[in-house]
């Protein structure tokens, strides 16, 4: 229920994996509540731009400019919808936490980078909130991996527990968070690699759908253990953490280099069974590796729903995995809701990377403020 008094803050998200704009209202004033939330397509045409942009291309700067304001378009009318469909004044809306959607990110270049783009200055225009974007950068500028960032979210709402947990989170990359329930062991956390990505990337070749629903198609046969454990070599699985990464790293050339070092012919079908493997494996590795004394498995993100790949990560790791709509917060929209609290953490200039886990040489304050305009205030 809506209290009269309370402050709201708008998170927006848009992950490596394209299938959504994820959009919450949220109150932080006595415990955390996403008054509201909702998913909205990326049409086509902008999802086509998002992948060419991914790599190296003509006319770039160009085509990143405009998809930058085309974003931010995107993003302010889905958040004007919101907004409007539940008639909540808009001067008790604090801020806008809009993540941007990830082109590039190089963490380990010799000059170390991150790119997230949708128009801050453009979405506070549209909308007439303040938005706070481009998180990952200060942590770069601190020596960090600028990822993953929602493990302090995680900690203010999953740590208060006897138990030792592990937050899961399985969008277009898989990322752990580990809270030990001993007060003296830092949180830390990383991506672990694929999650979603090769799943979806490989489906959309072979049978033209965005994703595998329920994981009804990587179900349908037996995984490849030669192609699995070529996969598993891959150096990005024996770095220790912090350690982050994207679809330029994971994506169909990838898979399509592994399947050529096979040496041997290997159906589409069991190529997408080995791939939902690759994913449980690898997050079910990391937790042996990182977390071995946990309790629970928390799970979010739209692998949530991949009925075959939970299954596996349950029989891999035999841990109780449970979802965080225990825990009040709907599986797909925990990251949005992540973003409203960094935009909170922003205004109030309270550092919200966590160096344990980036690999930052110290706390800082994220995010760039585009202010409401004057006559909005």
């Amino acid at each position: 229920m809506q209290n009269s008094d309370n402050k709201y803050y708008i998170g927006v998200m848009s992950g490596t994996s394209l299938d959504a704009i994820d959009v919450t209202i949220t109150s932080f004033d006595d415990s955390v509540e996403i008054v509201s939330s909702k998913s909205f397509d990326i049409p086509l045409p902008i999802r086509q731009s998002i992948e060419s942009l991914c790599s190296p291309g003509d006319n770039e700067i160009h085509r990143m400019s405009e998809l930058d304001n085309q974003l931010a378009q995107l993003f302010a009318s889905s958040i004007n919808s919101l907004i409007d469909s539940l008639k909540i004044d808009r001067r008790r809306i604090q801020a806008i936490g809009s993540h941007g959607q990830t082109i590039r990110h190089m963490p380990n270049n010799k000059l170390p980078y991150t790119l997230q783009i949708g128009n801050g200055a453009l979405i506070s225009k549209l909308t007439g909130i303040t938005t706070v974007t481009d998180f990952r950068r200060a942590d770069i500028a601190a020596g960090g991996q600028g990822a993953p960032l929602v493990p302090a979210f995680h900690s203010s709402i999953f740590s208060k527990s006897t138990k030792s947990r592990v937050i899961l989170n399985i969008g277009g990359m898989a990322n752990i968070t580990i809270l030990n329930n001993q007060p003296s062991v830092a949180i830390s956390g990383f991506d672990t690699g694929p999650g979603n990505i090769l799943l979806n990337e490989w489906i959309l070749l072979q049978q033209n759908l965005n994703y595998d629903k329920d994981g009804a198609w990587s179900a349908s046969q037996n995984y490849d253990e030669y192609l699995l454990e070529l996969m598993l070599q891959d150096s990005y699985f024996q770095l220790p953490p912090p350690k982050s990464t994207g679809r330029e790293y994971f994506n169909l050339s990838w898979v399509k280099n592994c399947i050529a070092s096979l040496n041997k012919p290997v159906s589409v079908s069991i190529v997408q069974s080995t791939l939902c493997e690759l994913t449980a494996r690898s997050i079910c590795d990391a937790i042996s590796k990182y977390a071995h004394k946990t309790d629970e498995v928390v799970l979010c993100g739209g692998g949530a729903h991949n009925k075959d790949l939970v299954s596996r990560i349950k029989t891999i790791s035999g841990l109780n995995v449970i979802s965080s709509a225990e825990f009040g917060i709907d599986p797909d929209f925990v990251e949005a809701a992540a973003f409203a609290w960094l935009s909170k953490q922003t205004l109030e200039e309270i550092p919200a990377n966590i160096p344990g886990v980036t690999g930052a040489d110290q706390p800082v304050v994220l995010g760039a403020i585009y202010p409401r305009s004057l006559r909005d205030t």
